[in-house]
């Protein structure tokens, strides 16, 4: 049984779980925190480590985890200036729970796939 009970006519903004989900379920945030996982990195690191993702989409992600408490951003002064994001104790907690749910993806994704031609191929 869930800690929390959940009825329609609760505010969304109340439940916690919609909360947090909102915040770390669109396309790049658990990307990007699972790419943080050993530890700090650059920008451009980052970056190249996920692959296809603009610049300002990577930098708007970056800030609202950063925002929510699940990285922290440094600025070496330099020269050159250089700027890592490094996991906080919340953000790690939570890239904790994600490998499960990665180990699961990769074991069922066939599945997925497998399932989803079936349906795509009913005619009722």
């Amino acid at each position: 049984m869930l800690p929390i009970t959940i009825t329609p006519e609760d505010d969304a903004s109340l439940c916690p779980v919609r909360e947090v989900l909102a915040t770390v379920s669109g396309k790049w945030q658990s990307l990007i925190l699972l790419c943080l996982e050993d530890g700090a990195l650059r920008f451009s690191v980052i970056k190249r480590t996920i692959g296809d993702i603009s610049q300002r989409v990577l930098t708007e992600n970056l800030r609202s985890l950063e925002r929510d408490g699940y990285l922290t951003r440094h600025v070496n002064p330099g020269p050159p200036v250089a700027v890592s994001y490094k996991l906080t104790p919340l953000g790690q907690s939570l890239v904790e729970i994600y490998k499960p749910l990665v180990i699961w993806a990769a074991g069922h994704i066939g599945e997925v796939k497998r399932a989803r031609e079936v349906y795509d191929t009913r005619t009722d």
